[in-house]
């Protein structure tokens, strides 16, 4: 093995003695305090979309943001032991009231905020509405639920809350659809 390079198992050799532990390596590098690093870096935020169509119009929220009032899918962040889809279906009814029964997954988007340098990674779904509960406190910051037709989705681009807004419409519209156990869940 050549200076400075280390084999793809964690088994580290020096002068006879065999290590298992990352940590422990014969250049007295310490692979602890790299992890301890790495905890420190900003990682993407893992979020969830869902694609709404009824007669015609798009399900969005109108939001206030640190940046004003914007327009949105129902869409949020994915929390520990959730599953991708649970995700997009609980994000969905705690911002709009609307049940939804996901049946495809539209994409798979990576967009960094150019005001923050925040990275997401977004997962956008097509999905049903099964029932409306009309009376449901919505999230906090949801001023209105609202159906608009693409021509005002587009008309009102500028206050969009990303440009992934109007890419997974377009995607939507385009037919992307894949299966909904594109994505393994363990």
């Amino acid at each position: 093995m050549k200076p400075g390079t280390w084999p793809a198992s964690p088994v580290h050799v020096q002068k006879g003695r065999v290590s298992t532990l990352p940590f422990c390596r014969p250049d007295g590098h310490n692979a602890q305090s790299d992890a301890m690093r790495e905890n420190q870096l900003t990682r993407p935020a893992v979020t969830v979309a869902t694609i709404v169509v009824h007669d015609g119009a798009f399900l969005l929220v109108e939001e206030e943001t640190r940046d004003g009032v914007r327009l949105n899918q129902p869409a949020g962040h994915l929390e520990a032991g959730e599953t991708l889809v649970d995700a997009a279906v609980r994000e969905t009814l705690e911002e709009t009231g609307y049940r939804v029964a996901p049946t495809a997954l539209v994409g798979i988007y990576r967009w960094q905020a150019t005001a923050t340098g925040a990275t997401f990674i977004r997962f956008a779904f097509a999905g049903d509405v099964v029932a409306h509960e009309a009376h449901r406190t919505l999230d906090r910051g949801i001023l209105r639920v609202l159906w608009l037709p693409y021509d005002d989705l587009v008309a009102h681009r500028d206050r969009h809350r990303s440009p992934l807004v109007l890419r997974c419409v377009d995607d939507y519209r385009a037919g992307l659809r894949r299966p909904l156990d594109l994505v393994t869940e363990m």
